[in-house]
């Protein structure tokens, strides 16, 4: 058995790697180091591939079983790595051996590189890498009357070019549009680099978006989007966009847009024949033609992203994991790996576009074996992103990366959408970035958090309320017979188990919850003591943002509380009236309620589709209500204004939940009040407001108070639709950021849990407060038939 057991090979865990079918690259390299290595088995996870949700990784790290490698989104290592979740890999490199697979920084794109290293420290080896350009429809071009030899190569030639090849339908809406400016890889982040700016200082400690460089390529942003038609109806537009074979760019649909090489593989795979053409991203006049404070710079400014492999702290297998990383990132492996992708994309009838990869070595190694099967096209591409890759750009290194990224974002939403000027908005964001770097470079002053004496009061507390559970219980026993003393102590033996979760699960993370509140914590390290900072931060700094999502969840309470119960009710009364197949129709209208609330939110994201040519509400709205009114279809969430009617009219899909208690509320009032009101001559309406209204008004009050805790509590709908309806995740204008999508994003994504904490007791104090108000109200128009007196 000792034999077996010894001769079993090490399972090596490496998350954010996803085997399917078209991973073919991946699975021959993993292939061959298996057969290298017969002691080791290889388990891939996806994970998300390489941009898995945080809470993943942070609760297998704090749980102590960690992957033992990841490959993770090369921007957020800095973010990982201050929080002590990598391993530093300098030791590793510094013993290294000249076997032919050695990681020597001097092999790797300078940027990658870079991108990998925290406060001097080595945290991940790059993987992947990218260039992004411009790509441009040649077709396109030549229909609009440009040379499709001579594309755009300075700002104003591109929107000059973009309005050229934007077409509208006779309703006024867009049928193609030469450019969407944030499309895409189109970020304000290299609009910025062109202009010079930077959004950091060199050492990570204050934030500088609002430099005069940024707030010029963000008013060059806005402008662009003004003189192509607005930023709601290119939103919308943008809205009905497809992925894959119903790309926009391959569908004719988008002219012009900056992305990253890798995009020649989806051109590749769904439309080779497609007449395209790249070139370096456009770049401001002064520097294309080396004027001004551009005089001595370089013409093209591009940016790269990829992933790295980093290895958890905690890894049961760093030896392994950086053998995998050694022979993964190797030449030797990746031409393994070429090789089986080649073959499968030529048994799919495919042509197979090389990939760019941070190791110098490895990637001239495969353009050297491919280049030349590739056509004119495809390799002319290939070559400028080569040309490109040594002097790319990359984000900022840094442990508030996510939120900088974030705030850019939503910046970029405000200030095209003339909320606020591109100056108020990137002030605005980085007031909050720099709040944030703040507070973390403030941390180590806090004092730790005193577990053992919140320990001993929490015991206490617990000990004390057990304490006269069993005095009052002895109190009470004694005044019982014996019979009854005996079914007592029955009962309280059965409800043991459900008092001691209850304290376990329940009562204990209610009372955590409430100390972190008063804490500094980031889940990866111990909890430090701010005393109410984050209660002022919530009602000082971050006031406008929760009151932003307040009003929204009040909007969906006030609009969405009334509509629902309404429907429900509607529906009710008409299964009231005893027709045939009641039954049926019942099952009917209370199914949706019961689909899951994930499903249910994908279905509705392609209802909503605002291309009325794939969604099948806007497809319903041009066919009727358009020709009939003239009324053009909602943009839904893509757009600010239609976006939380968008989870209102989702909400109605499962008003049939509520349908069964009007059903039985309807039930229960007697028939012989509606005989004795017809006797008397009153009409249906009147016998609606007067006896059916005040005989349901219990219902009433019950769906008011379970919808308002429930509009309070919107999470699913909003969470989801706002991560693909633009703006910073939360929809254009922050629109579906409700208080617990806020809160989970600062638990979660900030690893602000203090925070969050703080956020989630506002948030009960407000549920609380309203359902008080609402009971204390109840008596003066809730009626009950039997009231005591």
């Amino acid at each position: 058995l000792l034999t077996a057991a010894s001769a079993e090979p090490t399972k090596l865990v490496v998350w954010g790697m996803e085997s399917n079918a078209e991973s073919k690259d991946m699975d021959a390299r993993i292939a061959e180091f298996e057969r290298r290595h017969p002691d080791i088995d290889v388990s891939v996870l996806s994970m998300g591939a390489g941009g898995m949700n945080p809470q993943k990784l942070m609760t297998a790290i704090v749980g102590g079983v960690p992957p033992d490698l990841v490959q993770q989104d090369r921007f957020t290592i800095g973010d990982w790595a201050s929080r002590g979740a990598f391993r530093p890999l300098d030791d590793l490199l510094a013993a290294e051996r000249d076997d032919g697979l050695a990681v020597r920084k001097a092999d790797y794109v300078p940027a990658t590189w870079t991108e990998a290293v925290y406060e001097g420290q080595t945290f991940a080896i790059p993987n992947t890498t990218d260039v992004r350009y411009l790509f441009y429809n040649k077709a396109l071009f030549r229909k609009a009357g440009l040379d499709p030899e001579k594309p755009p190569q300075t700002w104003d030639e591109m929107i000059a070019a973009a309005k050229r090849m934007t077409l509208r339908t006779p309703s006024g809406g867009l049928e193609q549009i030469g450019l969407i400016p944030a499309f895409s890889q189109g970020w304000l982040y290299l609009w910025s680099w062109q202009m010079g700016g930077e959004v950091m200082t060199a050492d990570g400690r204050r934030c500088t978006l609002d430099n005069p460089q940024t707030v010029a390529a963000l008013t060059a942003l806005v402008g662009w989007y003004d003189a192509l038609g607005g930023v709601n109806p290119i939103s919308t537009f943008a809205g009905g966009f497809g992925s894959e074979e119903q790309d926009p760019f391959l569908s004719g649909k988008l002219a012009m847009r900056v992305d990253g090489d890798g995009f020649l593989n989806v051109i590749a795979r769904f439309k080779p024949d497609l007449d395209f053409g790249v070139v370096p991203a456009p770049v401001p006049r002064e520097r294309f033609e080396h004027t001004g404070p551009f005089k001595d710079a370089k013409t093209w400014v591009t940016w790269s992203g990829g992933h790295s492999f980093a290895i958890p702290q905690g890894s049961r297998h760093v030896a392994e994991a950086w053998e995998f990383i050694r022979w993964y990132n190797s030449p030797e492996a990746t031409l393994i790996g070429a090789k089986a992708q080649a073959a499968y994309a030529k048994s799919k009838d495919r042509l197979y576009v090389p990939s760019l990869f941070a190791n110098l070595k490895s990637s001239d190694a495969l353009f050297a074996a491919y280049r030349d099967t590739l056509p004119p096209k495809f390799r002319a591409a290939k070559d400028t992103a080569q040309a490109l890759l040594p002097d790319t750009k990359f984000r900022p290194v840094t442990f508030v990366g996510q939120r900088l990224w974030d705030e850019q974002v939503r910046a970029v939403d405000r200030a095209t959408r003339h909320i606020q000027t591109p100056e108020e908005a990137l002030k605005q964001a980085q007031r909050v970035v720099q709040g944030e770097l703040d507070a973390a470079h403030g941390r180590e002053s806090l004092p730790p958090l005193p577990i053992k004496p919140i320990l001993v009061f929490g015991a206490l507390l617990s000990f004390a309320g057990l304490g006269a559970l069993y005095v009052g219980s002895r109190r009470w026993m004694a005044g019982q017979k014996s019979s009854g003393r005996t079914e007592a102590y029955a009962g309280m033996l059965c409800v043991l188990p459900w008092i001691f979760g209850f304290l376990l699960f329940t009562a204990g993370p209610v009372l955590s919850s409430f100390v972190l509140s008063f804490c500094d914590y980031d889940v990866l390290h111990p909890a430090r003591w701010a005393g109410i900072s984050n209660y002022q931060t919530l009602l000082t700094d971050d006031r406008p943002i929760v009151l932003k999502s307040l009003g929204n969840a009040f909007f969906l309470a006030l609009v969405g509380i009334p509509l629902g119960m309404a429907t429900g009710l509607a529906i009710a009364l008409l299964l009231n009236t005893k027709v045939a197949g009641q039954r049926w129709y019942r099952t009917a209208f209370y199914l949706p309620s019961i689909v899951p609330a994930v499903a249910t939110s994908v279905l509705w994201g392609f209802i909503l589709n605002p291309d009325p040519s794939r969604g099948l509400l806007n497809a319903a709205w041009k066919s009727t209500l358009t020709p009939w009114f003239g009324w053009d279809t909602p943009g839904w969430t893509a757009v600010p204004e239609w976006a939380k009617p968008a989870l209102i009219l989702m909400g109605l899909w499962g008003a049939g939940g509520g349908m069964i208690l009007w059903l039985a509320g309807l039930e229960s009032i007697p028939s012989t009040l509606y005989e004795a009101a017809s006797l008397d001559g009153a009409t249906w309406g009147k016998q609606f407001r007067r006896i059916t209204l005040p005989m349901l008004s219990p219902y009433i009050f019950f769906n008011l108070i379970m919808g308002t805790i429930g509009a309070l509590q919107t999470f699913e709908s909003a969470y989801i639709l706002g991560g693909t309806a633009g703006g910073s995740g939360t929809g254009p204008d922050d629109s579906l950021l409700v208080p617990v999508v806020y809160l989970f994003n600062n638990a979660f994504q900030y690893f602000k849990m203090g925070y969050a904490s703080s956020l989630a007791w506002i948030l009960f104090i407000l549920v609380l407060g309203l359902t008080l108000g609402q009971l204390k109200l109840a008596p003066k128009w809730v009626h009950y038939e039997a009231e005591t007196k």
